[in-house]
């Protein structure tokens, strides 16, 4: 006999013991829970959850990170941490989102209205991302629209070799740094703001507004485009990536494993919070989402099967990503040799006529022959003659895209094609952007509406939300905004998350209760939690991330923050020093901001100055205590009717 789901006085009670008339309070839900948006089919939801968790992180971090980490070795760690952190967090916001059907911030007044202040921080932190990330929109968005042009602007130096800052550079370094952002000397150096790219923000606000004007309506078309083109994009790049000279030195240097690595703790802590972040868990994104599914919905298996492929999609665009790095790193070690011997032949008497090749076998050994009697060779660059060294400076970020793997694609064959390769790369980074935004903006607009703190038409509140981000966001748009967007991504969607994430786990685990969200998962689902999902809640995930947390303060309190910058003068990226002090406030103003709402809310409801739907806890705690001693009262009687009429 399954479980009964009964509903009295706007209290869900379910029947969990079968047979033995024990009634047990679930969670208080509202009647119009039923006329709640719903998607129009399961596919269309897990590409909106897939299209929230694939970012561009997994494009330009991950792969970075393995290069960095040992390489394949990195592997290890990284599909531990997915184990017993990251899979087991996505499975429980999946679980209360289903189950509550309410935005973050109701979910978290249901359990407990003590731990309101959960959902507000999700609520500030899914804001404060939003800020940012759509800036890289942006920029993806300006780039799009300059690759409709051959040759591309980034593909040769203006000015024919006139302009000194792009000859010490590169033709995409000093088109990334000069022509887009054309970036100020310091943070401090605000400069006034960038017309081009505050254009280029303003058209990306204007997308995702449009596409989200209608709320998941709307979103919810757009995503089959959204999330299911990058993958496309990155398939066709696969194609052309693994037939390119150098792709196996690329994908060797990556996946060989240097398993002296895994030694470093710093390897094992970047695996942790890698997967704790490309999960996109403690946004509250994913908790709206799930809230428009019904709620006999296998929520178990869509946690294991959208993070499979999160994780999935990393390793592919990592073989994309260093099989190009490969080809890069191949052609500029064989165009340094060659620069190298046409100095050799042409500024070293007599070595011509000797028709010695240039090698990356004997470069060093001929450089050692003849430096101490030419200056020419003494002060040749030699750092782009070995192929090792080049994939050694591999870079992630925004390096990766706008600089590295952009200048890769100038010498894919045939040369007038780039312009095709280049249209495709910037569409597709848009598209992650945007399937991860439309994640992050509902974790903002679902629990402000849902908690009744925005009560007009959720349109209304779309285009507010945009308008005010995209303000707050011109910001991004001056000279010195790369700097202000490089404090924001390392400061506003990092410690926060990893706070929340760790009260989330403790409140569903040991507030709510294993029993009862047992109880819940087997109402959904059909089936209990198994010894994985209770051993990784209870015990592994809380420890992983309170030790992930303790080792980054740690490694954070014994370093001075400082930040990097472009210099004109020399034409590459320089260490700038530490921040000025207000700099240094905004990175501790982001990493306290949203966590302080889990006290303060605490605080304001214990002592009652905060009431929860008009009631302080007292009241409410009182009510449904009466309500609880009704029903069993209720139920003791008709079990007593029952009994007399029994002969």
């Amino acid at each position: 006999m399954g479980d009964e789901v009964i509903e009295q006085n706007g209290v869900e009670l379910s029947n969990v013991e079968a047979g033995t008339g024990k009634e047990k309070i679930v969670m208080e839900e509202d009647e119009s829970a039923d006329d709640r948006p719903a998607w129009d089919n399961k596919i269309q939801y897990l590409l909106s959850q897939i299209g929230f968790a694939v970012g561009l992180g997994n494009v330009w971090r991950f792969p970075y990170l393995c290069q960095r980490n040992g390489g394949g070795a990195f592997l290890i760690p990284y599909l531990i941490m997915l184990v017993i952190e990251g899979i087991p967090i996505f499975h429980l916001e999946l679980a209360i989102g289903q189950r509550i059907r309410k935005g973050s911030i109701d979910v978290w007044n249901q359990i407990n209205p003590l731990l309101g202040g959960v959902g507000v921080a999700m609520v500030a932190v899914s804001f404060l991302v939003a800020l940012y990330y759509n800036v890289i929109i942006g920029w993806c968005a300006f780039y799009f629209f300059n690759s409709f042009q051959a040759p591309l602007p980034w593909a040769t130096c203006p000015g024919n070799g006139t302009v000194l800052e792009c000859e010490k550079s590169s033709p995409t370094a000093y088109f990334w740094y000069r022509e887009a952002l054309d970036t100020s000397e310091s943070i401090e150096d605000g400069g006034g703001i960038n017309w081009k790219m505050m254009l280029c923000i303003f058209t990306a606000w204007l997308i995702v507004c449009v596409c989200m004007i209608k709320g998941i309506k709307s979103s919810g078309k757009a995503i089959y485009f959204t999330a299911t083109f990058p993958y496309v994009v990155l398939l066709i790049f696969f194609f052309r990536g693994v037939t390119l000279e150098g792709a196996g030195e690329g994908l060797a240097f990556l996946f060989i494993p240097r398993l002296d690595k895994l030694a470093d703790p710093i390897v094992w802590l970047e695996a942790a919070t890698q997967i704790f972040f490309s999960l996109s868990v403690a946004f509250g994104g994913l908790i709206s989402f799930s809230s428009y599914n019904p709620r006999k919905n296998n929520c178990t298996r869509d946690a294991v099967v959208v993070a499979i492929i999160n994780s999935g999609t990393s390793i592919f665009a990592s073989i994309v990503i260093f099989s190009v790095l490969g080809f890069k790193a191949v052609t500029d070690s064989r165009k340094c040799l060659q620069e190298f011997q046409d100095v050799l032949d042409t500024r070293v008497p007599g070595f011509a006529s000797t028709n010695t090749t240039v090698t990356a076998a004997n470069y060093m050994d001929l450089w050692g022959e003849y430096n101490t009697t030419n200056p020419a060779v003494r002060d040749f660059n030699f750092g782009y003659c070995s192929k090792e060294g080049n994939l050694n400076n591999a870079v992630g970020g925004t390096g990766l895209a706008f600089v590295v793997f952009t200048e890769a694609m100038n010498q894919f064959y045939p040369l007038e094609m780039g312009p095709f390769w280049s249209i495709l790369f910037f569409l597709m980074l848009a598209n992650l952007g945007l399937s991860s935004m439309f994640g992050t903006l509902e974790g903002v607009i679902t629990p402000l509406r849902d908690a009744g703190i925005w009560k007009w038409r959720k349109e209304f509140l779309v285009v507010l939300l945009c308008v005010v981000c995209f303000l707050i966001g011109l910001i991004f748009a001056q000279y010195s905004g790369s700097y202000w967007l490089d404090i924001f991504n390392d400061y506003s969607g990092t410690f926060p998350l990893l706070i929340i994430a760790f009260f989330e786990n403790i409140a569903i685990v040991y507030v709510y209760g294993l029993k009862r969200l047992s109880d819940d998962l087997e109402y959904m689902t059909g089936s209990r939690p198994n010894i994985y999902w209770k051993v990784t809640w209870m015990f592994l995930t809380p420890i992983s991330m309170l030790v992930i947390f303790g080792a980054t303060i740690y490694t954070e309190a014994t370093r001075t923050i400082t930040y990097k910058g472009w210099d004109a003068a020399l034409g590459q990226v320089v260490d700038k020093g530490p921040y000025p002090w207000w700099g240094e406030m905004m990175c501790y103003v982001l990493i306290c901001l949203p966590s302080l709402f889990i006290p303060l809310v605490f605080f304001l409801r214990l002592t009652g100055v905060m009431p929860y739907r008009g009631e302080t806890l007292k009241s409410k705690q009182a009510r449904v205590l009466k309500m609880r001693f009704s029903d069993l009262k209720a139920h003791q009687e008709d079990s007593d009717s029952v009994k007399a009429m029994l002969p």
